[in-house]
């Protein structure tokens, strides 16, 4: 968990940008490259004042922000040596989120702590425990490795009380899942060009939602693509989250979903835009053609901006398992992952995958979700997992 904020100058003040010349630079843009077409049609324009971050001197930088939440970097490639201490996280919200996940892995729980109500340390209770790890569908791997780190420990501080190994349990458990620790480091560009991947129904257009207003808290103006040119009312799903968090969305009733988020990448550089996510359409790893068309996608952003994009986000449904795994392994290999999105934690009994993927593929989790509401997608912790699945 990173414990501190990163100082960084204040950008220049924007220069307002008109709807007439943000179409002319985008026309430019398209002719420019094969794969663009004629810019899409706008919706929900971004208030001028959301492109204006306050600085670290102003009250309102810090108000809302926690330890836990986004971390932003400086202006230039170099980081500052200041560090700023973060703020007080509210604890009334904490206690809220805890509550949700906590209660959101309950079936992953039941299975793992009621093994240690009145057990004796002896083989049975490994055994035992070896079966719930599996059932929570943490792998085989990964399983192998928190039994051999608890026996190791058990050993050698010499514990003999169930409660004992269970805090150990706790312990081994956090090492394993800290390097999926990692905070989105925002202002390394602009703008930050996220592109948002994953097979179809996991939540990608429900996330996209999430996060922009997770980045509007901490002063980010935010342009969403309508890359899904497949599923109905994709677009139009977009654009009512367009319009609830007041951001832009750029979309075409039809057409190539690279040339769409081509002219996207276009009109947030045009806008000076800090963030721009490109929803794309679902599919399975084992559809060659579609994957194909996803490395075509990140081909085109490359076009339109040579160093993005700068994050490529997969979206993983909890309820999966180790489908989940094979997931990130596939898209892994054809995009080079960067972060991934565990949704749908609620109510799952398979709450383990993320032992399975911090042992096999440990690509960060930036965010977890435990339900429908914005608020109940937060960055990810390794203490609060482990706390949530033991506790």
């Amino acid at each position: 968990m990173f414990s501190f904020f990163k100082k960084f100058k204040k950008p220049a003040e924007d220069e307002e940008v008109s709807d007439a010349e943000l179409e002319r630079q985008a026309l430019a843009a398209a002719d420019a490259a094969p794969e663009a077409s004629e810019p899409a049609p706008v919706a929900a324009p971004t208030p001028a004042s959301a492109q204006e971050p306050q600085t670290p001197a102003s009250k309102e930088y810090w108000q809302g922000r926690t330890a836990t939440q986004w971390t932003r970097a400086p202006e230039t490639d170099q980081a500052s040596e200041e560090v700023l201490p973060p703020p007080e996280p509210d604890p009334v919200a904490k206690k809220s989120w805890l509550s949700r996940l906590r209660s959101g892995l309950s079936k992953t729980s039941l299975n793992l702590t009621g093994i240690f109500v009145s057990a004796k340390i002896d083989e049975d209770l490994y055994e035992e425990l070896e079966t719930a790890l599996l059932m929570s569908d943490a792998g085989v791997d990964a399983t192998e490795f928190l039994l051999e780190s608890l026996r190791e420990k058990v050993r050698a501080e010499r514990l003999t009380d169930a409660s004992q190994v269970k805090a150990a349990l706790r312990e081994v458990l956090i090492e394993l899942l800290r390097p999926l620790e990692k905070s989105l480091m925002l202002g390394r560009a602009q703008p930050l060009v996220t592109m948002i991947t994953g097979v179809n129904g996991v939540g990608k257009t429900t996330s996209i939602g999430k996060l922009a207003k997770h980045l509007q808290s901490f002063n980010q103006s935010v342009l969403l693509a309508a890359g899904d040119t497949f599923r109905a009312a994709a677009r139009e799903q977009l654009i009512v989250w367009g319009e609830r968090n007041n951001v832009t969305v750029i979309a075409q009733e039809s057409g190539d979903a690279a040339a769409v988020i081509f002219d996207s990448v276009g009109a947030a550089r045009a806008r000076k835009i800090d963030v721009m996510m490109a929803d794309t359409a679902g599919r399975l790893p084992t559809q060659l053609h579609l994957m194909e068309e996803l490395c075509k996608v990140r081909r085109v952003i490359a076009k339109a901006m040579p160093d993005a994009p700068h994050e490529v986000l997969l979206v993983i449904d909890g309820n999966t398992g180790q489908n989940a795994l094979a997931q990130v392994k596939a898209f892994d290999d054809a995009l080079s992952l960067t972060g991934l999105i565990v949704t749908k934690l609620d109510g799952t009994a398979k709450g383990g995958i993320l032992a399975a993927i911090a042992r096999q593929r440990p690509i960060p989790v930036y965010f977890i979700g435990v339900g429908e509401k914005v608020e109940d997608l937060q960055p990810f912790s390794a203490e609060e997992f482990a706390d949530a699945l033991l506790g």
